[in-house]
């Protein structure tokens, strides 16, 4: 009996393929994940949203209305919130960018054994509670703490100052623990230069000024985009910082929701707030990532014609 011939490989690559699974049947149990996990309890929460509060009982109505969202947009009070929310996260962006970029790039031009021991050191924020991280701050920021009685020594104020319950003191600390976000994204960038070519523009005459400018920030500006974007949605929606660090006075777009939630009872006027967190932080952050994408694919196409 003659043996059996094999099967052609085009054959045989679309017969071993008919026993795997598809795209669509690899990627359903990650989306029916996601459903359950995220877009399900954000719908529940949509529709708390728009449910009533009775104050006299501290019950919530089954009648729906959109009574909360024309409460937020007609009152003062939530339009301070918000503005001074969304300044907080520009702030802690740019902050994270001017400190960011350059670290990133300092670590990237040292020598391979002192870059691993720099780049633990600078996710080290990563590794720590943000409670515990937040607590160790406001020690050190308070008018008794190591920052206030220096200033005092070096006779750079007369008092001891309170930088706590500030609007600084809540962006230099979240600053510290976003900035590695940025470092990561900018290392990413830079892992595709060579350092070979900013030796080069040295060698031709330009100053560190010129290679930074012309060199450096193109080849990284994806990666500031990517970062500034996470930083930006990461702060914006921050809690335990702005409540620990910046106090009752300093009151952001979280911590109104945890009142509605906890203090005030009002369940539909916090679900509310929440969800215009969302919907304005999505909008932000995409409007400003298509914004400076458009950017950088003019400037890019500028550069190689």
């Amino acid at each position: 009996m003659s043996a059996s011939r094999p099967l052609p490989r085009p054959l045989r690559t679309a017969a071993a393929r008919r026993g795997r699974p598809t795209g669509p049947f690899l990627v359903a149990p990650v989306t029916l994940l996601f459903a359950l996990l995220l877009v399900l309890p954000m719908a529940l929460v949509g529709m708390l949203s728009l449910q009533g509060f009775d104050a006299s009982s501290g019950g919530v109505l089954d009648a729906y209305s959109w009574h909360n969202y024309a409460q937020i947009v007609a009152d003062p009070y939530y339009h301070e919130i918000f503005l001074r929310t969304f300044g907080l996260a520009i702030s802690v962006t740019l902050g994270t960018i001017v400190v960011g970029v350059p670290e990133a790039w300092f670590i990237f031009r040292m020598s391979a054994r002192w870059r691993a021991f720099f780049l633990i050191l600078t996710l080290g924020p990563l590794f720590i509670s943000a409670v515990v991280r937040t607590l160790g701050w406001s020690i050190l920021l308070d008018g008794q703490g190591v920052v206030a009685q220096m200033l005092v020594r070096l006779h750079l104020v007369d008092t001891p100052p309170q930088m706590l319950f500030s609007f600084p003191a809540v962006v230099v600390v979240l600053v510290h623990a976003l900035v590695p976000l940025m470092v990561l994204s900018v290392w990413t960038s830079l892992q595709s230069i060579d350092p070979q070519i900013a030796n080069a523009a040295v060698s031709l005459g330009a100053g560190p000024f010129t290679v930074w400018r012309r060199i450096v920030l193109p080849q990284t500006a994806p990666g500031i985009l990517s970062g500034s974007l996470m930083v930006f949605a990461l702060s914006a929606s921050a809690f335990a910082t702005p409540a620990l660090i910046g106090g009752r006075r300093l009151k952001v777009v979280a911590t109104a929701a945890y009142d509605e939630f906890l203090h005030s009872m009002n369940w539909p006027m916090g679900a509310a707030i929440a969800v215009c967190l969302l919907v304005l932080n999505l909008g932000i952050v995409a409007l400003y990532g298509r914004v400076i994408e458009r950017r950088l694919k003019r400037r890019l196409g500028e550069a190689t014609s």
